[in-house]
């Protein structure tokens, strides 16, 4: 069992949880991608909007969004669902998926920056949100010569974990568990000049208040301090839904890191940075963004 699992047996709810998370990623992966996408959209958006977790999605999207009428609000909690949906349908062939080939499902933007932050010779840090599909970034950066140490939170439920594990074996580079462990070995592997990758877009209690929508949001600070100590390259790539289980993966030019000399200063200053890069994606299509982490204070 890896670092990522916890050795306990699962509670009957979380065994019940697990066997049906089992038989849906093995209906997906009988179906080709393209029907296993439709299908998971199809299943997420008529069930998801129901669930009492959907009340966090709407509040939020009334913090950070007041300008829009409830009906607007409501349209993107349907999107946010029918990606969602799709995402987790689309784990079984993900690793399937080549870039870099006419006909791609992938097309990757903004390559010339990847190539300038390795030709500078520091640690290369990618930096993105739970936007699109996510693990696009990774499959793209691997098929690139640059394979990710993907910082990863495991599903509470260990059969679930385990079953993820296993998916994304298929199509992941090494993986980095949060938490005391995984931030050294974080940070041996900026040491080593391996490029990470890391979603930075989830509430941390020990984070730091950053302005995010106009409202102050918890936000892990380890990354940026970490990318400040080590003179860090840091890039952000989103892996947009362009279309049923096609995606454009892009990346922006390099977040400047703030250099005044003030450690607490110029982390939050690099936050807002990556903040204000984050909320531009958000706004360009809120619906491929997922609102339901409890992203600001009630």
């Amino acid at each position: 069992m890896s670092e990522l699992t916890a050795a306990r047996l699962p509670s009957l709810s979380e065994r019940i949880e697990g066997a049906a998370a089992i038989a849906l990623m093995a209906l997906f992966k009988a179906l080709p991608i393209d029907a296993a996408s439709a299908l998971g959209g199809f299943l997420a958006r008529s069930l998801g909007p129901r669930l009492g977790i959907t009340k966090r999605a709407r509040r939020n999207l009334e913090l950070a969004m007041p300008e829009l009428s409830a009906r607007e609000r409501e349209q993107i909690v349907v999107k946010m669902w029918d990606n969602l949906g799709r995402v987790i349908a689309e784990y079984p062939h993900i690793g399937e998926i080549r870039c870099f080939v006419p006909g791609t499902r992938l097309e990757v933007l903004g390559t010339e920056h990847v190539d300038a932050a390795r030709a500078r010779g520091k640690p290369l840090m990618f930096l993105s949100g739970h936007y699109g599909n996510w693990e696009a970034t990774g499959i793209a950066a691997s098929q690139y010569g640059v394979p990710l140490a993907m910082v990863y939170r495991a599903p509470n439920n260990p059969i679930v974990a385990r079953l993820m594990e296993r998916v994304r074996a298929n199509f992941s580079g090494s993986v980095i568990p949060k938490g005391a462990a995984g931030a050294r070995q974080l940070i041996q592997a900026l040491k080593s000049r391996t490029t990470v990758g890391i979603l930075i877009d989830q509430k941390m209690n020990d984070g730091i208040p950053v302005p995010f929508f106009g409202r102050d949001a918890w936000t892990a600070s380890g990354a940026i301090e970490l990318a400040l100590r080590y003179d860090c390259t840091i890039l952000m790539a989103r892996a947009s839904r362009i279309g049923g289980a096609h995606f454009r993966l892009s990346v922006s030019p390099p977040i400047e890191l703030a250099r005044t000399g003030d450690r607490h200063a110029d982390t939050r200053t690099t936050l807002l940075r990556v903040h204000a890069e984050l909320e531009r994606w958000i706004r360009e299509d809120p619906g491929q963004w997922f609102w339901l982490h409890k992203r600001w204070p009630d």
